[in-house]
């Protein structure tokens, strides 16, 4: 796992001058007792899968709280005002396809897409919702909250690693979801590398966080001192290779390597630098969740298979109208944007990008002026990942309580996700027992989309 410290700490300093949190600051270099290398090394043992070798990953967009869908994607105009709510309709490029007033990024972009109407679950607890739709499998609930299984990030992290080597398999930005983006019993090395704000949930998870400037050396070891330093341990072990018959030191040196690419000059560390981008992209996308959604493109680029990113707190039980209208346009500008970005750069085909949350809100508005917790309807977006898109599937009454047609569960939604990975519901992982289990229960690809 990345050690990279972000929380206050004490202002503890050793006798070098050098102050603990800047010695635990990045993770490198095992001749320096630090372990960045523990997580190359783990995804480079665990390629296993065929798909290890193909270039496919997946951008999950993690609306935490769950998003309303008479808000979005599952307008009803002609419901009477306690349902439909405050937004009108607009005509999107999908002919047929009318989406909310605060989301015209989206609307660009929707003959690219695929929205599924029909997904509905039933599970109104946010902790016990939330594990499953990210893991495929119930366990944890509001009064038992600790993950029961792993992410399905840390199963790709754990079956294919990342795209390219010397990057990472498994990034996080601003949690979301309570801590059920790690691994779990699948070990810390499958946990993602974390970045943003943590403001809500991981309880689960305490995972360290880091930005590109997280990659930098500490104080005092330049890239010269670590060069030599890494000469001497290799004169050292030479000695070790020669009687060591089963090559295990090759295999550490390997390991360094690619430790040593990401701290000095490696992509995943120039990927975390925006500042690269040109200005007028990075306007387009904006600051906040736009600019970390612009990361999350940078980081695909640079071999990252599986990126989840948390874009705010939809939990809204009241003034609903306002809070959209805040959160909207900033969640609309990341999504589509995005979406527009890995079309023009011919990386959409092999990139799934995924919206959801843990549910659906309630079709009437509450005394409060808000939406309640509704499992039994949720609008979900997809786009790219090798899929037929430009469609809508399933529907729902004429006031978005239920599906009508095409109800798609939590197993098929993962089966999608792992699907346009190259991973299939019942490939296998080890669990606690030694014993192979399948990475979900069950579950389809609608037929739709192939």
């Amino acid at each position: 796992m990345l050690n990279i410290v972000s929380q206050p700490s004490s202002r503890k300093v050793f006798c070098d001058g050098v102050s603990r949190r800047r010695m635990l600051q990045i993770g490198a270099l095992g001749a320096f007792g630090l372990n960045l290398q523990g997580l190359v090394r783990a995804e480079q043992n665990t390629h296993l899968h065929p798909a290890a070798r193909s270039k496919k990953s997946v951008i999950l967009v993690w609306m935490h709280g769950g998003p309303s869908q008479l808000d979005t994607f599952d307008m009803k105009p002609g419901a009477p005002a306690e349902y439909r709510g405050a937004f009108t309709p607009i005509a999107s490029s999908l002919p047929g396809l009318d989406i909310c007033e605060l989301l015209p990024e989206h609307a660009k972009v929707m003959d690219k897409c695929s929205v599924i109407r029909s997904f509905s679950h039933g599970n109104g607890d946010h902790w016990a919702a939330a594990h499953w739709m990210l893991t495929g499998r119930l366990g944890p609930n509001g009064s038992n909250r600790m993950a029961h299984y792993p992410s399905m990030g840390a199963v790709a992290s754990r079956l294919l690693g990342p795209t390219l080597p010397g990057s990472l398999a498994n990034v996080n930005m601003n949690d979301g979801g309570f801590g059920y983006h790690g691994g779990a019993w699948l070990g810390v090395n499958t946990n993602p590398f974390r970045y943003g704000d943590f403001s809500y949930g991981n309880e689960a998870g305490q995972l360290p966080t880091g930005d590109h400037k997280s990659f930098s050396l500490v104080d005092g070891l330049s890239e010269g001192r670590v060069i030599d330093r890494v000469s001497l341990r290799t004169q050292l072990d030479s000695l070790k290779k020669q009687i060591d018959h089963h090559r295990l030191f090759d295999q550490m040196d390997a390991v360094d390597q690619q430790a040593m690419d990401l701290v000095l000059s490696g992509r995943v560390r120039k990927a975390f630098d925006v500042s690269e981008e040109a200005p007028s992209l990075r306007e387009r996308y904006g600051t906040g969740w736009g600019e970390q959604a612009l990361l999350a493109r940078r980081l695909v680029e640079a071999g990252v298979r599986y990126v989840s990113l948390n874009t705010g707190y939809f939990d809204d039980h009241g003034n609903i109208e306002s809070a959209l209208k805040d959160k909207l346009p900033r969640h609309d500008k990341c999504v589509g944007v995005l979406i527009q970005d890995l079309a023009d750069r011919g990386l959409l085909d092999d990139t799934l990008v995924v919206v959801a949350g843990e549910f659906g809100h309630t079709p009437r508005i509450n005394g409060n002026a808000g939406r309640d917790h509704w499992p039994q309807a949720q609008s979900i977006l997809l786009a790219g990942g090798g899929y037929r898109h430009g469609q809508v599937i399933g529907s729902t009454n004429d006031k978005a309580e239920y599906p009508t047609s095409r109800k798609i569960g939590v197993e098929d939604f993962c089966a999608i996700v792992y699907h346009a990975m190259g991973l299939k519901t019942d490939d296998s992982i080890m669990d606690l027992s030694g014993r192979p289990t399948h990475l979900v229960p069950g579950g389809e690809v609608p037929p739709e989309l192939l």
